[in-house]
């Protein structure tokens, strides 16, 4: 049986997370250390459960050239649609 998913990436250019923090920015409450860092630190820690609720895996990675890349996977309920000729 073929299994089926899509993945999102969102990504930045900025410092990044340091090495080994990148999974605890989906935890509740945790805030990066950054000056001036603003909010609950909620907004990852409730997409990691919407995320997680869909049957989808989600996860932070520091970008080699810096900057860090948040991605989740979703899986698909059916087989996705054939794609459409440009022409048509």
């Amino acid at each position: 049986m073929l299994t089926f998913a899509v993945t999102i990436e969102i990504a930045d250019r900025g410092p990044g997370w340091p090495p080994g923090e990148e999974d605890k920015v989906l935890e509740k409450f945790y805030r990066g250390r950054s000056a001036g860092a603003r909010g609950a630190g909620l907004g990852l820690a409730i997409c990691f459960g919407v995320v997680r609720a869909h049957g989808g895996r989600i996860w932070a990675q520091n970008l080699p050239g810096g900057g860090i890349a948040f991605l989740f996977t979703l899986p698909l309920t059916e087989a996705p649609p054939a794609a459409v000729p440009a022409d048509a």
